[in-house]
């Protein structure tokens, strides 16, 4: 598969649909993917630190995202590429995290330039 000729919103499809599995299992963190020629590169999910009282981790069977969380969750960020203009380069962190079993999700665009590019133009 030559991803360079798959539309954008589509790779961010594919990639919510690879982590979809560690989002039904996590209740909040970042997903985040790296953007190269507007082609994603890497991507995955950091999620919050996990806290232990009296060295005892806890339960790793937490719930996470609901089917329906999961779908609304991959759909806005899809949707988010609308604000993405004019560059190529770059990341895109998204947000989330249940609160009150309702989805709270926000989304952060770095654009990303390489002064190498201006120096063959000028």
């Amino acid at each position: 598969m030559n991803l360079d000729q798959i539309p954008l919103a589509r790779q961010v499809d594919l990639v919510f649909r690879e982590i979809k599995e560690e989002l039904l299992h996590v209740s909040s963190g970042t997903v985040f993917i790296h953007i190269r020629n507007n082609v994603i590169g890497k991507f995955g999910i950091k999620h919050l630190p996990l806290e232990s009282k009296g060295g005892i981790l806890p339960n790793a069977s937490i719930k996470g995202l609901s089917e329906l969380q999961y779908q609304s969750f991959r759909q806005m960020a899809i949707e988010s590429l609308k604000y993405k203009l004019n560059w190529t380069h770059g990341e895109i962190m998204y947000d989330f995290t249940i609160k009150q079993n309702v989805l709270a999700a926000s989304i952060q665009l770095e654009s990303n330039y390489n002064m190498s590019n201006f120096a063959r133009t000028v």
